[in-house]
């Protein structure tokens, strides 16, 4: 089915969420003034719905393929990846001196999300390049700056990031890949990866990998790893890739969805060849891969509104064609297409709501990420307590709105010929990599809530409550979510992370539908007043007054499930559990 970027929506959350104004106030982003910013929408809608999302079909029947030249993609897709990059989309929020354009990170998250909803797996390819520029920015010598930055800013070349391994996957310590020095400065990797997105394929003269080993007599654990860049081919005396790295891809992963994006086995150093040079400190590597983490992390709580706009979009357009059965209590025994029965509407709404929900919370934490850049402090904390919620929270719903994507096509939601099922099969994918959500939720209760000494929670909970003033059940969400952290304060160890993901859930939730009691009151006054688009203010009140009403409540009961003793999850031995 086509695909419509939500542009209006976009604008409303990234004026009165995001707070992209104040950030165009700034001198850093004073480039993002509103007819930029639109220009950017409409544009990177344009390359969504006319290259990307046609694509999304071809992309998950045929996948892409390992050759005995590499890994190769499918059909339309290299074409569709150099338009990208001839747009200049991936430069949006690079530095200047680099080649970027320098605009808000919270621009670039509009620029992806319309791509991703248009196709999720190709969109990974830019995402992981993002993280991999901040990580150089951050932590990369002058010298590899020069070097690798201007071509990861165009999108020439991608990134990668390398952190797992068969016996190393969330417990990152017990890595083995190693890192030997050389006489010329740089080190000789060897070692395994997998699951590394787009490790390998054929849309780019280079790629760029940022691969976690181990140097000789490096502490054991997490203090003992380092980061190196190992780029596919090395640069020559002109900086163009040379010679092969001895790196490469030895197998494609099989997966339930996603099949367009390259999932590789990485090999490094079969030859005792491969070159990689050091970033950061040597045992700094977790500091400075962490720089991409938190912010693949809220990439990846996008990946939850992609797949969640165009799994609704589908269903809306699907729901409006079907028909079947006439209206329960009706004049009329025609039959009527299915959005007319309650609920298939209830459901649609709620698609709308949780959607709009998902898509506020990611923003808001984007713009926080902007306004700390600023050197506004507080920012910095919100955004680094929005990130675990946007991500676990954000990914949750998107395979929840998926699943009821295929629900609202019955049967034929269940066939692969209509493709909701493939945003089923996308979407599940998101809870599970860069750091699953239950990992989200254990940084919450272990590092978050105690961030500032409290204090970073505590700011949360007050804007919650003074958005609740009118909102009985989001005050009621409130009071439990409170209760929880006083609770969590002086929990056991077992009994703190038992409730960390239903604690997770509830936060999650309150602070979404605190910004969508703002959106709620802004769409209002703006219908009043004759502002916008009617029917998109009529949809954003009924979403946000859906969300409140009717999500807001259902998470009251989880206060009892976050607050019940951990003891009966080992109240039974192993072996019981497999009986």
């Amino acid at each position: 089915m086509s695909f419509t970027p939500p542009v209006t929506e976009q604008r409303f959350v990234l004026r009165h969420i995001a707070g992209i104004d104040f950030l165009a106030d700034s001198e850093r982003f004073a480039e993002a003034t509103p007819d930029m910013v639109d220009a950017i929408l409409e544009g990177a809608g344009q390359l969504a719905a006319g290259e990307w999302a046609p694509l999304n079909r071809v992309g998950d029947e045929t996948g892409a393929k390992l050759t005995e030249n590499g890994v190769v993609m499918p059909a339309g897709f290299k074409e569709a990846y150099r338009a990208y990059v001839e747009g200049g989309w991936g430069t949006i929020t690079a530095p200047v001196e680099f080649g970027g354009q320098g605009l808000p990170f919270t621009l670039a998250i509009a620029i992806l999300e319309s791509l991703g909803s248009a196709n999720m797996a190709f969109t990974l390819c830019p995402i992981l390049s993002v993280g991999a520029i901040e990580s150089l920015i951050h932590h990369g010598s002058e010298e590899l700056q020069d070097a690798y930055l201007p071509k990861l800013s165009t999108g020439a070349w991608t990134g990668t990031m390398n952190l797992t391994e068969p016996q190393a996957g969330s417990d990152v310590g017990a890595l083995k890949t190693r890192a030997e020095p050389a006489e010329d400065g740089s080190w000789r990797i060897k070692g395994q990866k997998i699951f590394i997105t787009f490790g390998e394929h054929d849309m780019a003269d280079n790629i760029v990998h940022l691969v976690l080993a181990r140097t000789p007599g490096s502490p054991e654990g997490t203090r003992g790893i380092s980061l190196f860049l190992v780029p596919r081919y090395r640069l020559d005396a002109h900086g163009n890739p040379g010679e092969p790295n001895d790196a490469r891809c030895v197998s494609l992963e099989h997966k339930l969805g996603i099949h367009a994006s390259p999932t590789c086995v990485m090999s490094y150093g079969d030859n005792d060849d491969c070159h990689g040079w050091l970033i950061g400190p040597e045992n700094g590597g977790m500091r400075a891969m962490f720089t991409m983490m938190n912010n693949a992390r809220l990439n990846v709580g996008l990946q939850g509104v992609q797949i969640a706009e165009r799994a609704t979009q589908q269903a809306v357009a699907f729901a409006k064609e079907r028909v079947q059965s006439a209206r329960a209590g009706a004049a009329s025994r025609d039959p009527v297409a299915i959005i007319e029965h309650p609920d298939v509407r209830r459901m649609l709404l709620r698609m709308k709501a949780l959607t709009m929900a998902v898509r506020a919370l990611v923003y808001s934490a984007a713009g926080q990420v902007d306004a700390a850049t600023l050197g506004d402090e507080d920012a910095k904390a919100r955004s680094e307590m929005l990130t675990p919620l946007a991500k676990a929270y954000g990914t949750d719903i998107g395979c929840e709105v998926a699943s009821l994507g295929v629900q609202v096509h019955g049967g034929m939601g269940y066939i692969e010929e209509t493709g909701a099922a493939q945003h089923y099969r996308d979407a599940r994918i998101a809870p599970i990599y860069e750091g699953t959500n239950g990992i989200q939720a254990a940084d919450l209760v272990g590092r978050k809530l105690a961030l500032n000494g409290g204090a970073a929670m505590r700011s949360l909970l007050d804007d919650i409550a003074a958005g609740a003033q009118d909102e009985p059940a989001l005050a009621a969400l409130l009071a439990d979510c409170e209760a929880v952290v006083l609770w969590l304060g002086e929990a056991s160890v077992d009994d703190r992370l038992a409730a960390s993901y239903p604690f997770l859930t509830m936060l999650s939730v309150a602070t979404a539908g605190w910004l969508m009691a703002q959106q709620r009151m802004i769409a209002e006054a703006e219908l009043a007043a004759g502002e916008g688009d009617s029917d998109f203010l009529a949809m954003k009140i009924a979403a946000c007054r859906f969300y409140l009403d009717q999500i807001v409540p259902e998470a009251g009961g989880l206060r009892a499930a976050a607050m019940a003793p951990a003891d009966i999850l080992y109240s039974v031995s192993e072996d019981a559990l497999s009986a």
